[in-house]
């Protein structure tokens, strides 16, 4: 994300208020759904998790049914292959959407993200989850992110947001970046199409859905912290 040049093109910012949305089980967030393929008839190793997930009846044994809905839920996100199995990768996802939910609206309860520094965007890698707060008082999210994958980890430590580009394209990547702003070398927040909980992760950005993204590009500007901690689960 390094190379970068910026389009000429320029489109106008507008937000809204967003918190998480996370109030069903199987939650649509943009990006195509992996190709599905035969449903795997065989009971996983965390069934009865996932069947309680998903609202199913929980027996701890695989059904057409229960491989349907698990199989709807991995192409939702991305999740391969696609075979409806209750694996650890599937309980894996729903277990950090599980821990996004339980955040509900004081994610920084635990104290983790600094309230001395002012107006601050706090990213948790362990919940993959960011908002914006000053001080103590929480002014956006908290909302689900994409951070990077094992071999392209979004750094933690304190950061400073040093560049702003709203309609960015990424020369490496050959991707459009909207509503990016870097904070750590080639590292930024913006927006991408992919559901959040898609696997394995990022190039290490911070990606949101566009609604998040617009939001931050509103209440962020240069010089503003951002403050990266936990580890992302499966990393």
């Amino acid at each position: 994300m390094a190379a970068i040049r910026v389009r000429a093109r320029r489109r106008a910012a507008v937000v809204f208020g967003g918190a998480l949305a996370l109030a069903a089980p199987l939650v649509v967030v943009g990006g195509g759904p992996a190709q599905a393929a035969a449903c795997n008839v065989t009971t996983g190793p965390y069934q009865r998790q996932v069947e309680q997930f998903l609202g199913r009846p929980v027996d701890g044994v695989q059904s057409a049914a229960d491989c349907t809905a698990i199989q709807s839920f991995q192409a939702t996100h991305g999740i391969t292959p696609t075979m409806g199995y209750a694996g650890p990768l599937t309980w894996q996802t729903m277990s950090t959407m599980l821990a996004q939910r339980a955040a509900g609206k004081n994610p920084n309860a635990e104290g983790k993200c600094p309230v001395n520094l002012g107006r601050i965007a706090c990213v948790d890698l362990t919940r993959q989850l960011s908002w914006i707060q000053d001080g103590a008082t929480l002014k956006y999210g908290p909302v689900p992110v994409r951070t990077g994958k094992a071999e392209t980890p979004t750094r933690t430590g304190l950061k400073k947001i040093y560049y702003r580009s709203i309609d960015h394209w990424s020369t490496i990547y050959n991707v459009s970046m909207p509503y990016s702003q870097f904070f750590d070398g080639g590292i930024a927040f913006h927006s991408v199409t992919k559901s959040m909980w898609n696997p394995p992760g990022s190039g290490g950005c911070v990606n949101m859905t566009t609604t998040d993204a617009k939001a931050y590009w509103s209440l962020l500007t240069n010089g503003e912290d951002v403050f990266v901690y936990g580890r992302k689960p499966g990393t």
